[in-house]
């Protein structure tokens, strides 16, 4: 009967198991496409609200809708969902790097350039400590400083690649840098008038300081074209220092690694030291290296506008698959343990980038 009793229980496991278990990458990727195409609708219909945002939203109600829905986000489409979070994520990325040119970075002028330089600095590790103060949980204050101080989720993206970093946590530092993004398009084109800024300075303020590409664009395009191209420019900027930083977190990674990881498990009574041979991740991820390729190859001016235009469809495309992906591993229940500490992490860090980056463009121009 024991064994009768094991032999149940051991089938029980699997048929579990194999309900739950992803059965490849199609059936989330087609959802994904699907997301994409809803973005893509609701942005035509409100053209204030960028498709990358829409993505983000949509891919969180899909996570939470009742039923059968739930239940194939969380199941037959995890795979492909994770898949479109993590791999077309790089692609995006790469092609991201075809809208920054050198020459453009510098004509904005070194007074420009140290401004962002300090913006970011401050926002980063201002931001980090300020979530380890706060105790908030995994990386979660690495990937949510890294996405206000350089560009939104496709910098947590980035940096969530190399540190490894859980699911939950950039799926959560995802959708508070977004909503902040979002709250951007609204607040700050009411805020030109009382703070005395001229449509130039707005737009390199807004450029400094708000988060998400299509975000800038939105908030912007409020003060004219001028406003635009200036903001544009000032956040590429900001977009380019995404190299070093992703850099700078693989460096450290391999420290940790290094160093024996093995040493904090220790102390959890495990005792066990890292395994020598354990992976360590490259120095400068190759998705990174192709960044760096399409800013030199975008320098050279040999790309037609045509080219140019299609590989900034096909980024906007991936990176709106991706952020549904990411945004879909959003688990809202799970958010109200913390909740309350990353809302004032973001608030604290969307209030610090602004001022910092309006103290900024009102000194350096």
């Amino acid at each position: 009967m024991a064994l009768l009793g094991e032999r149940a229980k051991s089938l029980t496991q699997h048929a579990t198991s194999t309900v739950v278990r992803p059965k490849g990458k199609p059936p989330g990727l087609a959802l994904a496409v699907l997301g994409v195409a809803l973005a893509w609708g609701v942005h035509q219909l409100l053209p204030g609200v960028p498709m990358l945002t829409a993505a983000v939203v949509l891919g969180i109600v899909a996570a939470h809708l009742p039923g059968r829905a739930r239940t194939f986000v969380r199941g037959p489409g995890k795979a492909g969902l994770t898949f479109a979070g993590k791999r077309l994520m790089r692609v995006g990325i790469v092609l991201l790097g075809l809208k920054l040119s050198l020459d453009d970075v510098l004509g904005l002028g070194w007074a420009s350039v140290a401004m962002v330089l300090s913006v970011v600095a401050v926002t980063f590790f201002g931001t980090w400590w300020l979530g380890r103060r706060l105790g908030l949980r995994g990386d979660q204050p690495l990937l949510i400083a890294t996405g206000y101080s350089i560009c939104g989720a496709s910098a947590i993206g980035a940096v969530s690649e190399v540190s490894e970093s859980d699911e939950r946590d950039t799926a959560t530092s995802v959708a508070l840098v977004t909503l902040c993004g979002t709250l951007a398009i609204a607040v700050l084109p009411l805020l030109q008038g009382p703070l005395g800024l001229t449509d130039a300075e707005f737009g390199r303020w807004v450029g400094a300081s708000v988060h998400d590409v299509g975000q800038v664009v939105a908030t912007a395009q409020t003060a004219g074209a001028g406003a635009l191209g200036d903001a544009v420019l000032v956040k590429l900027m900001r977009v380019a220092l995404l190299a070093p930083l992703v850099a700078a977190v693989a460096l450290s990674v391999r420290a940790r690694a290094r160093s024996g990881s093995g040493a904090g498990k220790a102390g959890s009574g495990e005792g066990q030291a890292a395994a020598p041979s354990a992976k360590k991740p490259p120095l400068v991820p190759l998705f990174v290296v192709g960044f760096l390729a399409m800013v030199a190859l975008r320098t050279t001016g040999l790309l037609p506008g045509g080219a140019i235009d299609a590989a900034q469809t096909a980024q906007e495309l991936l990176l709106a698959a991706a952020l549904f992906g990411l945004g879909s591993a959003v688990d809202l229940p799970s958010l109200t343990r913390t909740g309350g500490r990353v809302a004032a992490l973001g608030l604290c860090s969307w209030v610090m980038i602004a001022g910092i980056s309006y103290v900024g463009v009102v000194l350096t121009y």
